[in-house]
């Protein structure tokens, strides 16, 4: 129970139950703020002048480069100070940057607030992960985080249709003040219940000297760093849709007012699948479990190429097949985050922070490729989204030595990449 797991901690005792909730709601920032933001895509870029259509991306990947850079000093900070101190200092941001955010008077202003918006909520991607290390190892971390994941992935159900509805009766503008009101929230219940997760003893150093001693332990690790380039390169498809998935469900299958409902019908069944994760995980294994799921977004995105390219592609068999390859997805993410943070233990908040900019930045970046490639037809996306499977299944078999869905025993931190 975590309750059992915090000794140390200083205010208040959660329960599981409540904890996951909270983690999850402090993840959540960062899929309300993308996610809420596709329908209003279109009504951001004509209300600040943007005229080529492809550039309304840069809305969802400013935010999500800005996720990533800031893991870079979130991590180090938490590992010296603790989590909770920092989640504060970063919830309060976000909602500051959100109300800056919705008075931008440009378009450049505008990505710029959503970059430091970012940043502000990469406390959470980096908090989250360490506070759950804190707490468990092994399964019990992976089931953890799977139910984190899994109360994640229902905010994209409902997401899209709040940022619509709010377009019928609002300028999108006020898109930004609910998030800052939602940071609001998620800060007052941080304050009231969240106690420190880091022990005492476990505190470290933000010398230079320190700080490169934590970081030769994780880039030093063989599960470290495999897993986190194979998380890589599943985050640029995952990117790379969300992104695009306005453009290709308004221009490819000229369904603007659907938007929406696709991307609730994609999103419902991964949040269900990081649901049975947590309840087979244990039962099956990291890694049995993870390599599954690998194999089965491979197969999938394959099989949908294929599909699209015979030019048998309709909206439903787009939606059946996104939805078949995110299931995939939610059954391996979580388990190849866990796996990285193996060996992590001691530099959990660096570990965290270190693997989320690589996978935040990198996923950003293939996402970026892939969605500038759009050309109103789904094909650059499908290859993109193929291409991003094969390399995390090459990485992962190279990150094994070619022994997938065995229970191996963890390898030594030692062990060279």
């Amino acid at each position: 129970m975590l309750q059992s797991a915090l000794p140390h901690a200083g205010r208040s005792r959660l329960g599981k139950r409540e904890s996951v909730v909270l983690l999850a709601s402090l993840m959540a920032l960062n899929a309300f703020a993308i996610d809420m933001m596709l329908p209003a895509l279109p009504a951001i870029a004509h209300g600040l002048g943007v005229t080529r259509p492809n550039d309304q991306q840069y809305v969802i990947i400013a935010y999500t480069l800005g996720l990533g850079v800031g893991q870079m000093a979130w991590g180090p900070l938490a590992d010296r100070f603790g989590r909770r101190p920092l989640l504060v200092a970063g919830l309060s941001l976000y909602a500051l940057l959100a109300i800056g955010c919705a008075i931008a008077p440009t378009f450049g202003l505008l990505l710029a607030g959503r970059a430091a918006m970012g940043a502000a909520a990469a406390s959470t991607r980096v908090l989250v992960t360490a506070i759950v290390r804190d707490l468990f190892e092994g399964e019990a971390m992976a089931q953890v985080m799977s139910l984190v994941f899994m109360t994640f992935l229902v905010v994209p159900v409902i997401a899209p249709s709040i940022g619509q509805a709010v377009l019928t009766i609002a300028p999108w503008s006020t898109i930004f003040y609910l998030l800052a009101g939602y940071a609001a929230m998620v800060l007052a219940w941080t304050l009231a219940r969240l106690p420190e997760t880091l022990h005492p003893g476990d505190r470290r150093s933000i010398m230079p000297s320190a700080v490169l001693e934590a970081s030769r332990v994780v880039t030093g690790d063989r599960l470290s760093v495999g897993y986190t380039l194979a998380t890589t390169a599943l985050f640029g498809a995952l990117s790379a849709y969300i992104a695009s998935i306005q453009q290709i469900t308004a221009d490819a299958f000229h369904a603007p007012e659907r938007v929406p409902l696709v991307f609730a019908a994609c999103a419902a069944p991964m949040a269900g699948a990081a649901f049975a994760n947590s309840k087979i995980v244990g039962r099956f294994g990291l890694r049995q479990v993870g390599h599954a799921g690998l194999a089965g977004f491979v197969i999938a995105s394959i099989a949908h190429w294929a599909v699209a390219m015979s030019g048998h592609e309709t909206l439903l068999l787009f939606v059946v097949f996104q939805a078949i390859t995110f299931v995939s997805f939610a059954f391996c993410s979580s388990n190849f985050s866990t796996l990285a943070m193996t060996h992590m233990e001691s530099v959990a908040g660096t570990a965290s922070s270190i693997q989320g900019v690589t996978s935040s930045i990198g996923g950003a970046l293939i996402g970026l490729v892939i969605g500038q490639l759009f050309d109103l037809t789904v094909l650059p996306f499908l290859t993109g989204m193929m291409l991003c499977g094969l390399a995390a299944a090459a990485i992962t078999f190279t990150t094994e030595r070619g022994k997938l869905f065995e229970s191996l025993p963890a390898q030594s931190s030692a062990d060279p990449v």
